[in-house]
């Protein structure tokens, strides 16, 4: 618990569990297998006694967002056009101690490409819809995300940490990471139910193949890592990669468009509208 005047100040939130988010779809469901999958053909599909057919193995293996984004502690960037969307999972700050307490309001704000920190939410944990996208952009090579958040009580706000603040306060990880608390965050007593669906049973980071979760911490500063309040649960937010720019093969808002049509399965949902310049 984290004090706060006369107050204790702590991560709590009584937010359900909710599902794992996907991998670029859009839509929660990840598409992209677990383990290897494919199929295998034979030409011809009769032979001859005798004789070889002819065996093609068509495999496709699990991607690994490290594959095509560079993760660091704190932000990340992709090697190549891709987009990028942002939901909030958590903002769980309250003020009070045991059953009786109160939410508090929380910011979390993202920086793009070097760029001001521009809030994307400002509410408490009742006001988080895990499956709302928050934040949405198309990236290009070398642009990178950058993370902040801060909350706020009684007249004024708290301490304000970036991903540019020196600090252990903001952190990216990808999945099979291990969030980088003193206290096992699995294991914690004040572990809260948002963050339970992303966590396996050894504390591992349990997201989608194209997901990087931020983690941050909001009460405490990380010279009180020590402390069981240091729990990195303050805002957390899931991005995710999935569709490249569009690269003329219709790949852009609806799938298609009117002015560059590709090889996108969907009808145009407005051909007045040109997508790409969207």
């Amino acid at each position: 618990m984290a004090a706060l005047a006369a107050v204790s100040l702590s991560l709590c939130a009584i937010a359900p569990p909710v599902a794992r988010a996907g991998n670029g779809n859009g839509n929660g469901n990840s598409t992209d297998p677990a383990i290897p999958v494919g199929a295998l053909t034979a030409f011809p599909i009769i032979v001859q006694p005798g004789t070889h057919p002819k065996l093609t193995w068509n495999i496709t293996y699990p991607s690994s967002v490290k594959d095509v984004v560079e993760v660091d502690d704190n932000s990340i960037t992709p090697k190549e056009p891709l987009c990028a969307t942002i939901r909030v999972l958590g903002a769980g700050v309250t003020v009070g101690s045991g059953k009786s307490y109160s939410f508090v309001p929380t910011e979390a704000k993202v920086s793009y490409n070097g760029g001001s920190y521009e809030q994307v939410f400002y509410g408490t944990n009742d006001d988080v819809k895990p499956n709302k996208v928050v934040f949405y952009k198309d990236m290009t090579q070398g642009e990178t995300l950058r993370f902040g958040g801060r909350y706020y009580y009684n007249g004024s706000w708290g301490p304000y940490f970036t991903s540019q603040s020196g600090t252990d306060n903001v952190r990216t990880l990808v999945n099979g990471d291990i969030p980088p608390t003193t206290n096992p965050m699995h294991t914690a007593p004040t572990l809260e139910s948002f963050i339970k669906p992303y966590l396996d049973a050894e504390g591992r980071v349990k997201i989608g193949p194209m997901d990087v979760i931020v983690f941050m911490e909001l009460t405490h500063y990380d010279s009180q890592k020590s402390d069981q309040g240091y729990d990195l649960q303050d805002m957390v937010l899931l991005v995710t990669f999935g569709c490249k720019n569009n690269n003329g093969h219709g790949n852009n808002a609806d799938g298609v468009d009117s002015s560059n049509p590709g090889n996108a399965p969907k009808e145009d949902s407005d051909p007045t509208v040109d997508d790409e310049n969207k």
